[in-house]
């Protein structure tokens, strides 16, 4: 057992297979030593000292391991594996306490690794728990720099450090590796024992046994030193699978917060707060380690960034968290009409809710519609896991998908429903803009650079702040952000300059400027150069590759005549679709066809932003713009006429069905809606940035109450073998 205040420590060191010193447990290798000795502090004697080999899972030893402790992998062969060593360690150390007659206990080590990197990691990937004396322990290294403050900083220390600093010996040939290490730390301990120090072991560090959720308020105040942002998450990853990946560690209370995309899906990515720096600083040594087969990416974020995930301001959302130590599920895909007593009936007594009707929230829009989303409290994993089981069965005409959630999460979804406006017309901040008559620059002269190894965070205000004065020579529209194929940054962007002058400035000045915690590459290159990349192709030593998709006839420059058509910007895609649709077409409106008119964001950094509608990469937000109003060959051949498509079908009441087959056409789906009015110009169909069909398309009803009534008796019926979802924009 473990007590704030001990009569005994048991001093403990270890070794991995891989890494030693500072990188201890960086790189994920097996403990393979454990040496340890039980002091008692009130009559300064010591136990027996117990020296350990473990058996890994993988014998295989780094050169240094062999080299610093001169293990080999036949000998571990022999060994015990970690569980049946460390219920030796218990035994070994309570007949030790015996013989001094005590019974308490507390671990400690040199720093932090061993056991917050090490053991506790370890032991959770191999399922099976630490006895609750490895939730405590003392740093002494942190004890040694509070009794003797003018020596090395905390980071700075070692053993041998530690050990020349009083004038101990530091002749590590002497003993075994191990030994000589467990010797000296304990000739230390009893030096900070001694009537000059009379040191006294108080306040040891306390590893938490299990992760808390809880609220967080936008109010709160988050120190950026504390955040991380975890990329490569499996998409089904809760809150607690990540503390479990950063077990070991003391992550703050409600401190795990999953991203979600502008669908309101899971986006792979999660920021993670932890108590403190020092704890934010050994995440980040946990870059690359795996969670399954998977590797997790460890980046640095700030505290704003967290925020705007997780804080949140509605007070039902506060009220609705308040109960601690909850499971939390997000149901999805509910009917519009589901009530309280329709979702407890569909969870059935076997999974109770806790607090009954008080432990569901429903998320509605700002004028109470809802949005077929509510998140649902457990008491206990059991009742959670029964929950699970009933994923995507029928509640009424529907299937419901069924998700672990987390409070971020909660507040995430409430905050982007809550924020979407009502008005069924665009407000001032968000103003339409005829596109100016501007095309791309295609010549041979070198007035453009390429910004290589962008953070895949970065956005425009980034690399305006990246390039400083430079700032000033960019052109109106003149910076572009390349996306790859499934729509998401490349790390590239190109940025067109006033002259070949100012581009070559640019290059010689941030060439492998930090960015972030990337240094990025700036090269001068041509506008063709920057045209070819644009529309897909590739740029490298060997000169310019044609983009992948083949667009018939057209040269670079007619692009312009076509690109603010064909994507909506992020934020005006938070809008109404009746605010985006067409005017009803009129004799007169098709004698000339109108204006395009797009629409920009009213902020500093619009100057620069050119949306653009060839593939790969219109510089949105890749997240929020995912579907083109058609394949890249027939906006090509649109761009070839002087008319243009209408972006969404004809004014009126917007289904979305998703889940088509891949080879759907209008034909299918007029005969899915047969008996509702429909005609082909009702129908858009959509298809992703590389041209092929998302299985995703919009109908406009001539009616709300059409459009409701077709939701209500098609949902979830089938078309061409694959079930089809309808929602309601």
């Amino acid at each position: 057992m473990t007590a704030s205040h001990s009569d005994s420590l048991v001093v403990l060191f270890g070794a991995t297979a891989g890494a030693y010193g500072a990188k201890l447990g960086s790189d994920e290798r097996e403990l393979i030593l454990l040496v340890w000795q039980v002091v008692d502090l009130p009559s300064k004697k010591v136990g027996t000292l117990h020296k350990s080999l473990v058996k890994a899972d993988n014998l295989e030893l780094s050169d240094q391991c062999r080299e610093v402790t001169g293990l080999t992998p036949e000998g571990l062969g022999k060994a015990e594996p970690l569980d049946r060593v460390l219920q030796q360690f218990i035994q070994l150390v309570s007949s030790d306490l015996k013989v001094f007659g005590r019974n308490s206990y507390t671990l400690c080590s040199d720093g932090q690794l061993l056991i917050r990197q090490v053991l506790h990691p370890e032991t959770s990937k191999k399922n099976f728990l630490l006895s609750d004396c490895f939730y405590s322990f003392y740093d002494l290294r942190k004890e040694f720099h509070t009794c003797y403050p003018s020596s090395a900083a905390v980071k700075d220390q070692t053993i041998k450090t530690m050990a020349e600093y009083l004038g101990l010996g530091t002749d590590e040939a002497e003993e075994d590796f191990g030994v000589w290490q467990v010797k000296t730390m304990v000739a230390i301990i009893f030096s900070m024992l001694s009537e000059n120090c009379d040191h006294i072991f108080t306040n040891p560090e306390i590893v938490k046994y299990k992760y808390e959720t809880g609220p967080c308020s936008k109010s709160e105040t988050v120190d950026s030193e504390t955040v991380i942002r975890a990329r490569g998450l499996p998409w089904q990853s809760s809150d607690q699978d990540i503390a479990r990946f950063f077990k070991g560690l003391n992550i703050a209370k409600g401190g795990v917060a999953l991203c979600l995309n502008a669908q309101g899906r899971r986006n792979g990515e999660a920021l993670v707060r932890f108590v403190s720096s020092e704890q934010r600083d050994l995440a980040l040594e946990r870059h690359k380690h795996h969670m399954g087969s998977r590797y997790i990416e460890v980046y640095k974020a700030t505290g704003e960034e967290f925020l705007k995930i997780a804080g949140g301001t509605s007070n039902e959302v506060a009220q609705f968290l308040s109960k601690e130590n909850q499971v939390i599920i997000r149901m999805r895909g509910l009917p519009f009409t589901a009530t309280q007593e329709d979702v407890l009936g569909f969870l059935g007594p076997e999974c109770p809710v806790t607090g009954g009707k008080e432990g569901l929230l429903f998320v509605k829009y700002p004028d109470g519609r809802p949005t077929g989303d509510a998140f649902v409290l457990f008491s206990c994993e059991e009742y959670a896991q029964n929950a699970l089981k009933k994923h995507k069965e029928i509640l009424g005409k529907r299937y419901i998908e069924l998700f672990r959630s987390t409070a971020a999460e909660v507040q995430q979804v409430l905050n982007r429903y809550m924020s979407t406006p009502l008005i069924p017309t665009l407000p001032t901040p968000i103003i339409p803009v005829i596109p100016p008559p501007y095309t791309i620059a295609t010549g041979s002269i070198r007035d453009c650079v390429r910004l290589r190894g962008l953070p895949y965070t970065a956005g425009i205000d980034d690399i305006l702040d990246f390039m400083g004065d430079a700032t000033a020579d960019i052109k109106p529209h003149g910076v572009h952000m390349v996306l790859n194929q499934q729509g998401r940054p490349s790390g590239d962007a190109f940025i067109q300059m006033k002259s070949a002058d100012k581009a070559f400035m640019v290059a010689q000045k941030c060439h492998k400027k930090m960015m972030k915690d990337r240094y990025v590459e700036v090269f001068q290159c041509s506008g063709e150069e920057m045209n070819f990349v644009l529309m897909g192709g590739t740029l490298n030593r060997s000169g310019l590759s044609p983009p992948p998709c083949k667009l018939p006839c057209l040269s670079p420059p007619a692009y312009a005549a076509f690109q603010t058509a064909a994507v909506i910007p992020a934020e005006a895609a938070l809008y109404q679709p009746q605010a985006l649709l067409p005017t009803a077409r009129t004799p007169q409106a098709s004698a000339a066809a109108p204006p395009a008119v797009t629409y920009y964001p009213a902020q500093a950094a619009q100057l620069y932003m050119n949306y653009t509608a060839y593939y790969p990469s219109p510089p949105v937000s890749p997240t929020t713009v995912g579907y083109l109003a058609a394949p890249p060959g027939a906006v090509a051949a649109a761009a070839a006429t002087a008319t243009h498509t209408p972006l969404l079908p004809q004014p009126g009441a917007l289904v979305r069905m998703q889940g088509l087959p891949y080879n759907t056409g209008m034909k299918e789906i007029l005969s899915f809606f047969q008996g509702y009015q429909l005609h082909k110009d009702s129908i858009l169909m959509l298809y992703n940035f590389s041209g092929q069909p998302s299985g995703e398309a919009l109908v406009t009803f001539p009616s709300l109450d059409l459009a409701k009534k077709a939701v209500a008796e098609k949902n979830g019926q089938l078309l061409g073998g694959c079930c089809v979802e309808l929602l309601l924009v």
